[in-house]
């Protein structure tokens, strides 16, 4: 065997999202034979009905200063932008610890440089095959309903001018003149011209394309149920369909990764922030920028001849359901914003939900552990796993090839809370 054909690995890569899809087609475009492992085709966590947004103005992590606060005045309303279910869990209470302990000055500033570089490599991966998943680079908007709320997002651009993300606050007058189509109700806001957005659906029908092109294999419908190991090492995943071996193994399994790999001794803490969105087709307007209504958090995405209002951060255990009032938080947000939509349009939308995976820190897990010698975790990514799949797929399959890791991934050690 030439060194070549060494060099050659079979990956099994856990999880058909759009993180574990990135990582697949990194590793296939290496030469090397991959498998991807889902619990089903149509339910990936929050992979499909996504806000579809690649933000490098999202540099702040989930758990940053005020943020405490915040949930707890939040926490009482079901309607609320972030909310936690309460109830006696210890998974909970120990990551809402962590979420406490994270959420300082110093680490969103230690984790802000890193998130920026993180997201501007996707922006570029996203443009290198832009018209296969419907990118559009038209940058974003942080509409702001209040005076109080832009001078807090204006606080947030001066941040991103200190990192060299470029960012322009504008008052309502040159907020509508930048999207002329749309009807807006806003004392002004923030534009961030690096940010673009895209249709997730098809980012991941072309991966799938791609790594079957590629001669990889996708395996749906396939529970994970255990692992084999063969001493130190695994030598198989252990599934509903049997039986995959390997001889790398990725972890991208969302909200359901830190069950996948406690038999192994590693946890990672991990919490479900469940999500969800409306895509209205035919809207009586249909913007060109993409937008975060700033009170609300709520997100705005064109997709095509559509457009997506998604939102709320929902901590509410695994329980895959759809909650009426977070529907109608969003739904009572959008004429605040947008005067020309009402609730009636979207009598007729299927509301969609999804599950985050959403680490303590807001960082997400990526790199190898020392669970098991040749196993990688690549999860974690909450409201940002779109926006960071592509360069987490190619940090990723780094390490499967031992390559020299081109970003400093300390932070986002798979062992920082074993």
């Amino acid at each position: 065997m030439d060194s070549q054909q060494e060099k050659v690995k079979r990956v099994v890569v856990i999880g058909a999202g759009v993180i574990g899809l990135s990582v697949a087609h990194a590793c296939a475009r290496r030469g090397h034979r991959v498998t991807v492992i889902e619990r089903a085709r149509e339910q990936r966590g929050a992979s499909l009905g996504n806000s579809g947004m690649v933000v490098p103005s999202h540099f702040i992590p989930l758990a940053a200063p005020g943020m405490v606060a915040l949930g707890l005045r939040w926490m009482w309303n079901p309607e609320s932008p972030f909310y936690i279910q309460p109830r006696f869990d210890w998974d909970l209470i120990a990551w809402a610890w962590r979420f406490w302990r994270a959420s300082t000055r110093e680490r969103v500033e230690r984790a802000a440089p890193l998130l920026r570089n993180l997201h501007l490599a996707s922006r570029a991966a996203y443009a290198e095959i832009g018209e296969e998943c419907g990118l559009v680079q038209k940058g974003l908007l942080m509409l702001c309903k209040t005076q109080h709320a832009l001078d807090e997002e204006a606080r947030t651009a001066g941040m991103a001018r200190q990192l060299n993300v470029p960012a322009e606050v504008l008052d309502a007058a040159r907020t509508r003149a930048l999207d002329p189509g749309v009807t807006m109700d806003v004392a002004g806001s923030v534009y961030f011209p690096m940010d673009c957005h895209l249709q997730p659906a098809r980012y991941v029908a072309a991966l799938e394309r791609r790594i079957l092109a590629a001669g990889g294999g996708l395996l749906f419908d396939a529970d994970v149920t255990g692992w084999k190991k063969d001493g130190s090492r695994l030598a198989a995943v252990q599934t509903s369909q049997g039986e995959v071996s390997g001889d790398e193994f990725v972890l991208a399994g969302g909200v359901w990764s830190d069950g996948l790999i406690r038999s192994l001794g590693l946890r990672l803490p991990m919490q479900a922030g469940r999500g969800y969105s409306l895509t209205l087709p035919d809207p009586v307007e249909l913007p060109q920028i993409c937008a975060i209504l700033t009170e609300a958090r709520v997100a705005m995405t064109p997709m095509g001849n559509s457009v997506r209002f998604g939102g709320t951060m929902e901590i509410a255990g695994l329980a895959e359901r759809i909650s009426p009032c977070r529907v109608e938080g969003i739904l009572r947000a959008i004429p605040q914003y947008y005067p020309r939509f009402s609730r009636k349009d979207f009598e007729s939308v299927t509301p969609w939900s999804g599950m985050r995976p959403c680490s303590p820190d807001g960082l997400p897990y990526l790199g190898r552990t020392r669970a098991a010698p040749n196993l990688i975790v690549a999860t974690g990514h909450a409201m940002m796993g779109l926006s960071l799949a592509p360069v987490t797929g190619e940090l990723a399959a780094q390490c499967v090839a031992r390559e020299p890791i081109s970003t400093d991934l300390s932070l986002l050690s798979p062992d920082r809370y074993a």
